[in-house]
């Protein structure tokens, strides 16, 4: 392998290295707010204003189009799980990167009560 070659492949895996050191950063400065977002969500939906939430997941979600003239949201997404009250329900947080606001829902709300 030459020197250019070995030069360009450590700087590709420094680049990727930090790509996903900061995509965790992303998922670490947005978790309180979804958590949060979760949590009003649950309690709504479980009506208990106690219960306590748990993340269960997080993923960083690429923009389904992308190009040189084109760009899409990039996401976040958290799976929380919500529980008290002897209930417990699992509740789908979206955020937009960049954004202070996220969107909640609970899949399986139309199975409760």
């Amino acid at each position: 392998m030459s020197k250019g070659i070995r030069v360009a492949a450590i700087a590709s895996a420094i680049a990727i290295a930090a790509a996903c050191a900061s995509t965790q950063q992303m998922l670490a400065n947005q978790q309180g707010t979804a958590v949060e977002t979760a949590l009003a969500r649950g309690r709504f939906d479980l009506g208990c204003p106690a219960a306590t939430a748990t993340v269960l997941s997080s993923d960083f979600i690429q923009p389904a189009i992308q190009g040189p003239w084109v760009s899409g949201i990039e996401r976040l997404e958290y799976t929380v799980g919500v529980e008290g009250c002897g209930q417990r329900t699992t509740i789908v947080v979206m955020c937009q990167q960049g954004s202070s606001t996220c969107f909640a829902a609970n899949p399986d709300a139309r199975f409760q009560r």
